[in-house]
């Protein structure tokens, strides 16, 4: 669910309410400013409170998930998100130029797969080994990578560790990326089926307006 718009529908629903709710008890009831200024504000905060459960709530119903289900998956985005913040720092700290693509593409792909999730929860089913196994791998590997390479003097058999790190940590960014490429097959596949239809049409109305012609 997009926390800034869920933000700023409640705001805007909200405050109109918390304005009318102190004329009403300022004039209709006349109470003193000071109550209807609380009564106001109370009922503002109310509203806006019950419009954010209300939202989660059709948001998770669209998504098809038990309110169980979101618990579980939130929880795990949550702390996801800390992994994916210390492996951006460990990324970002690396100084291998040769592998700077590398990085970027790392990055990239973790990032989508992320923001996927968050839209649209369900999807997390799909990025279970993304999350809870390549995630792990790719910030434990990264932040020994950058310990490794911030040693003074690097002995051959460290320089050997940090090169079979990077071969390690490109296999690990082609797993990733397969695991975003499972998130997206039931779109790959439905876009297929749509393509197929558009064709199918496309090859009747050809074929009705030659024979039209003839």
């Amino acid at each position: 669910m997009n926390s800034f718009f869920s933000f700023l529908v409640r705001t805007l629903v909200a405050i109109p309410i918390t304005v009318i709710s102190w004329f009403v008890c300022m004039f209709s009831f006349d109470q003193t400013f000071f109550l209807s200024s609380s009564i106001s504000l109370g009922v503002g905060f109310l509203t806006y409170w019950l419009l954010g459960i209300y939202m989660k709530f059709l948001f998770v119903k669209k998504q098809g998930l038990s309110t169980k289900e979101f618990r579980y998956i939130t929880k795990n985005i949550k702390e996801a998100k800390k992994k994916m913040d210390r492996l951006q720092k460990a990324l970002f700290s690396i100084r291998h130029i040769p592998s700077l693509k590398q990085r970027i593409d790392l990055l990239r792909v973790t990032r989508k797969i992320f923001s996927l999730t968050k839209s649209e929860p369900k999807r997390f089913y799909r990025a279970e080994q993304f999350y809870f196994s390549h995630l792990d791998s790719a910030v434990e590997l990264t932040e020994k990578y950058v310990f490794l390479s911030s040693q003074p003097k690097k002995s051959l058999e460290v320089q050997k560790a940090l090169s079979d790190t990077r071969k390690t940590l490109n296999e690990l960014l082609l797993s990733i990326e397969q695991d975003l490429y499972q998130m997206l097959a039931n779109d790959i596949d439905q876009l297929h089926f749509e393509l197929d239809v558009a064709k199918h049409s496309m090859k009747n109305s050809k074929l009705n307006e030659s024979r039209k012609i003839k």
